[in-house]
């Protein structure tokens, strides 16, 4: 795993992440989801496995759930897991903090 800066530290991150708002970045050529939630960062593929659309255009919900725009998979951003299993996980990736930065691993 490698892990690759996307802030320069948790202040940054959430100066520029809106609370239950899901935001697309792309690092090292994937496309992720991230959320904040309360003081948790998740981070999970921004793709859909059900048919491909890009999560970061959906909503989170209360339970910690991101819904997908297009068909409604509902995906787990603590585990990745759809709450129907009605397709694939998602890929979930890891957010460590340290003293300069906000870290991702890949």
């Amino acid at each position: 795993m490698q892990w690759m800066k996307i802030f320069s530290g948790v202040d940054a991150a959430r100066g520029k992440l809106t609370e239950n708002k899901p935001r697309l970045l792309v690092v090292s050529g994937k496309r992720i989801c991230v959320v904040k939630q309360g003081d948790t960062i998740y981070a999970v593929s921004d793709t859909c496995t059900h048919n491909g659309e890009s999560l970061s255009k959906g909503k989170v919900n209360h339970a910690c759930e991101i819904v997908c725009p297009w068909h409604g998979h509902i995906f787990s951003l603590k585990t990745g897991r759809e709450y129907q299993q009605r397709s694939t996980d998602l890929e979930c990736y890891p957010i460590k903090e340290e003293t300069d930065g906000l870290y991702i691993g890949i």
